[in-house]
């Protein structure tokens, strides 16, 4: 064996018997360096409490940025059939079902259409959507 594995060997087996001594201040030097980069947190989760009251107190975005981000390209376009924003005659049957109607296919989808649930903005809240559709709306009338 080479000497360096000699003492590589060596250094841990006099580490694990204790006969290194670590201050406090190096030891959680150490834990800082060779901590995780980051943590999972799952929604219930008491041990990321903080974490979740972070991730609440963010702003939510408003439907034009929803609508910009994840809504605009097939909306503006009328791919797989979405009603254009500002097409009046086209959105006109779909209002006079209700908001509630539309705010459920903004959410939910539309089985049988283009339309996934939050238009494949998994990353968006219902409330967001909602909002889309609101902007979307407003925009179409």
């Amino acid at each position: 064996m080479s000497r360096f594995v000699v003492s590589v060997v060596a250094l841990c087996a006099a580490m694990a018997a204790g006969a290194i001594e670590l201050s406090d201040s190096q030891r959680a030097a150490i834990e800082e360096r060779i901590k995780p980069m980051g943590e999972v947190c799952l929604q219930g989760d008491a041990t990321c409490a903080g974490a979740a009251a972070a991730g609440a107190a963010a702003v939510a975005r408003s439907g034009e940025e929803v609508y910009n981000a994840a809504c605009m390209a097939c909306h503006m376009t009328g791919a797989g059939g979405a009603p254009v924003v500002g097409d009046a005659t086209v959105w006109a049957e779909r209002i006079a079902k209700g908001m509630d109607v539309l705010h459920d296919h903004g959410i939910n989808g539309i089985p049988g259409t283009g339309m996934i649930a939050k238009g494949g903005c998994m990353s968006c809240s219902d409330e967001e959507v909602m909002a889309a559709v609101d902007f979307m709306v407003e925009k179409s009338q």
